[in-house]
């Protein structure tokens, strides 16, 4: 059984920094594609970054471009979402996803997800 379980959300104040962990088990962390979404109630779970399956170049989405950077550590099945200069419009529930595709829509290409962690960005 597959679990992606994120950790790391919490309260912070704008300009602030968060680091969020996804603990992956239950499969083959090394051989997918892994990514962070995000979503606001009312909204859609929208894109922030996504990282190949040995690293490489990321992709993120021009929002976070700058401030935010995805790593992993296929040795210890976690990827982590290290968020800096944080803003009052970055407060979601971040969620983390395993997937076996790489395309230009990446919430289609994701096979599994957690259950979410929550980021409060306060002005």
């Amino acid at each position: 059984q597959v679990q992606l379980v994120e950790s790391g959300g919490g309260l912070v104040q704008a300009g602030g920094s968060l680091r969020l962990s996804c603990a992956a088990s239950g499969l083959t962390f090394s051989t997918y594609t892994m990514g962070w979404f995000r979503q606001v109630p009312g909204k859609e779970r929208e894109f922030v970054a996504r990282i190949r399956m040995s690293g490489g170049i990321p992709n993120y989405a021009d929002s976070v471009k700058g401030r935010f950077t995805i790593s992993r550590d296929n040795a210890k099945n976690t990827m982590y979402l290290q968020m800096n200069s944080l803003k009052p419009e970055d407060t979601a529930v971040y969620y983390c996803a395993a997937g076996s595709r790489w395309s230009v829509s990446p919430r289609y290409d994701m096979d599994y997800w957690g259950k979410g962690t929550l980021v409060t960005v306060s002005s």
